[in-house]
C-alpha cells in the first residue's frame, strides 16, 4: 500500500456543528480549526500562543524533548502542559512530542469552554471537545482501505473528551507501524494522543489489531478503535454509528 500524504486537511469539510462558528487559528506549525461561539478569534489565538510558549520552554530546557521517541523523566520546573505531555508519554512508552497535538487541542478547548459551552478544537486530526450532547466522530482509513468511507462512532463529550488519531497510510505524521487508522478516546488530550501513537506503532499486520487493542486497555483510556487492512477492533465506551452518504 502506498502512503498518501493528505496534507490538504480535506477532512475539515466534514466537520459541522449547528449554531457554531468556524475559526481557523495558525501559529507556526500549529493549524487549528475551532467550532465555537462567534467572536472568540482573539481569545483562541491567545490560548494557542500560550500553549506554544509552554512547549517551546520545554524544548529549550529539556534535552531530547523535541526528538526523543522514548519517555523522558518528569521535571518539576516545567509548565503544566509540558508535564502532561511527559506523563502521557511515560504511560505509553513514547516520546513527549507524540502527545503535543492532543495537549494543545485540550488546552485551547478548555480555555474557550468558559465562553462557549460547546466547543470543538481540531489540531491535525486530534480533537478536544465539550458538548452537552454526544458527538459523532469519523474515522477515515484512506481510499486504499477495504472501508474507504470509514465509519463513525459517538462518544459522550459532556465533561470534555479527546479523540486523537494516528495512521501510517493517511496524514503527514510518521508511524512505526502499519495501521490504517487508530483513534484513542480519553478525558485528557495528551494521554489520548500518546495512546494513539503507541497503539499505531505496534500494529504491523492485520493480525496485530485485536491483540494490540486488547492489551492497550488501561485506566484513563475510555475508548479505542484500530484498523489495518480488513480488520477492525473496538474497545471501550464508544458506539459505532452510520455516516451520512457513506
Amino acid at each position: 500500500m502506498a502512503r498518501r500524504e493528505y496534507i490538504s486537511r480535506f477532512y475539515r469539510a466534514w466537520m459541522e456543528a449547528e449554531g457554531l462558528s468556524r475559526v481557523r487559528v495558525v501559529r507556526g506549525e500549529s493549524d487549528l480549526l475551532i467550532l465555537c461561539r462567534s467572536g472568540l478569534e482573539r481569545r483562541a489565538d491567545a490560548l494557542l500562543a500560550c500553549a506554544r510558549t509552554e512547549t517551546e520552554e520545554a524544548v529549550s530546557s529539556v534535552p531530547g524533548f523535541i526528538d526523543s521517541t522514548a519517555p523522558l523523566p518528569l521535571r518539576r520546573h516545567l509548565p503544566p502542559m509540558a508535564k502532561s505531555m511527559i506523563k502521557a508519554a511515560r504511560s505509553w512508552n513514547v516520546g513527549p512530542m507524540a502527545a503535543v497535538a492532543g495537549a494543545v487541542a485540550h488546552r485551547v478547548a478548555a480555555g474557550l469552554r468558559e465562553l462557549s459551552p460547546r466547543v470543538i478544537v481540531e489540531n491535525g486530526g486530534d480533537v478536544y471537545a465539550y458538548s452537552p450532547e454526544p458527538i459523532t466522530f469519523r474515522v477515515y482509513p484512506g481510499e486504499d482501505s477495504p472501508f474507504p468511507d470509514g465509519f463513525g462512532f459517538t462518544v459522550d463529550a459532556s465533561r470534555g473528551v479527546a479523540v486523537c488519531t494516528s495512521s501510517w497510510s493517511v496524514g503527514p505524521s510518521w508511524s512505526a507501524g502499519r495501521a490504517d487508522a487508530v483513534a484513542a478516546v480519553a478525558r485528557d488530550g495528551a494521554f489520548a494522543d500518546a495512546a494513539a501513537t503507541s497503539v499505531a506503532n505496534r500494529i504491523s499486520v492485520e493480525g496485530d489489531v485485536g491483540p494490540v487493542v486488547a492489551s492497550s486497555v488501561r485506566r484513563g483510556l475510555t475508548g479505542l478503535v484500530a484498523m489495518a487492512g480488513g480488520v477492525m477492533a473496538v474497545k471501550g465506551r464508544v458506539r459505532i454509528t452510520g455516516l451520512k452518504g457513506a
